[in-house]
């Protein structure tokens, strides 16, 4: 019997990727006011955007609640008895809190393990992905928790911004603080560093965005993923993924959406290409 995998929504794993490798996804919240959507469930990526960008009010989040854990743990006991769950940075979110307090209660006697990836979109989607194919294709648990582990410093993600007003409103900049105070037409280019947010480059447009998330794909000599996402610009991710397909198949590179719990902090026009590095022989 497989082990059953399970993750966030901020990992930006689409239902399409989640239901054919069999991942379970639990829910992140936004709140619009006092409405509060199910991220992905009840609200799309489309409607999310449209909002953020034509709404005065800024939206908020949550993480899942231990109950919410609880209910998908309980329901893949019934059928298998071992879960790892692999969440997004406990430096960004208390999603892994939610799903490590839920352990202590479920109804049947089934070992449950909790990883902190340490990182966030398809950061942390790539490292779930491998781990399904894995589990798949019939690894135990302990096999699976030392692929995380593998997975996690070989995972690479980059997000250029076209601003940092969200990030910054938001409360999650972590070590890009120092760059709220750049020009204007300034654009950054950030990855995810020790579990944070952390700066890597400044361009002055968006071409030259575009430009250095190729550069930084290509620079890697083995691939063993490849990801790329948006929020609002899908014709600058087919643009990115044309590109990228000199290196790499381009069937085989993974497209997504930006979740709308990291669009509240990413805003719109993030976007995003993700490598995860092929093992060294």
């Amino acid at each position: 019997m497989a082990v059953k995998i399970v993750t966030d929504t901020l990992s930006d794993i689409t239902s399409d990727m989640a239901e054919g490798l069999g991942i379970t996804v639990v829910p992140c919240y936004v709140r619009f006011g006092e409405k509060v959507y199910r991220d992905r469930v009840e609200m799309t990526t489309d409607e999310f955007y449209h909002r953020l960008v034509h709404e005065a009010t800024l939206p908020t989040t949550t993480q899942p609640s231990p109950g919410d854990f609880l209910d998908v743990y309980n329901r893949l006991a019934k059928e298998a008895n071992e879960i790892l769950v692999i969440v997004l940075s406990s430096k960004l979110s208390g999603t892994y809190q939610s799903a490590i307090a839920a352990k202590g209660t479920v109804e049947k006697e089934c070992r449950i393990e909790v990883i902190d990836s340490e990182t966030v979109v398809m950061g942390l989607g790539l490292i779930v992905i491998a781990v399904a194919k894995a589990a798949q294709a019939g690894a135990n648990l302990d096999e699976l928790i030392n692929l995380v582990h593998s997975a996690m410093p070989r995972s690479h993600a980059v997000m250029y911004f076209d601003t940092l007003k969200y990030l910054a409103k938001g409360g999650r900049i972590g070590r890009a603080q120092g760059l709220l105070g750049s020009l204007l037409s300034v654009k950054p280019l950030l990855t995810i560093k020790d579990g944070e947010v952390s700066p890597l480059k400044r361009v002055r447009s968006r071409a030259a965005g575009m430009d250095y998330l190729c550069d930084f794909a290509t620079g890697f000599s083995k691939i063993e993923e490849l990801a790329v996402e948006h929020a609002t610009t899908p014709d600058d991710a087919d643009k990115l993924i044309e590109r990228l397909s000199s290196v790499f198949p381009k069937e085989r590179i993974y497209r997504s959406t930006i979740s709308p719990v990291v669009g509240t902090y990413a805003g719109p026009n993030v976007l995003s290409v993700t490598v995860l590095e092929a093992e060294s022989e």
